[in-house]
């Protein structure tokens, strides 16, 4: 049923640069702020899809740098 939703979404992300989708109708929990697109469901999701090119949380990529030089 959620993939036939019709209701209008909107992309978040948290401080750990992880992406997600919420209805507009809800308040987003803390930590949480809109970036980028609102739309269907399918709209979000491929917003998403192009822009959340490294899964690792920011944290990890961070910690990591240092020890991996220019290598993602």
């Amino acid at each position: 049923m959620f993939d036939t939703d019709a209701r209008e979404f909107r992309v978040v992300r948290n401080s750990e640069e992880q992406y997600s989708i919420w209805t507009t109708e809800r308040e987003l929990p803390p930590g949480w702020f809109e970036v980028g697109s609102r739309g269907s469901k399918a709209e979000c999701l491929a917003y998403i899809e192009r822009s959340w090119v490294d899964m690792r949380p920011v944290s990890l990529r961070r910690s990591l740098s240092g020890s991996e030089g220019t290598a993602a």
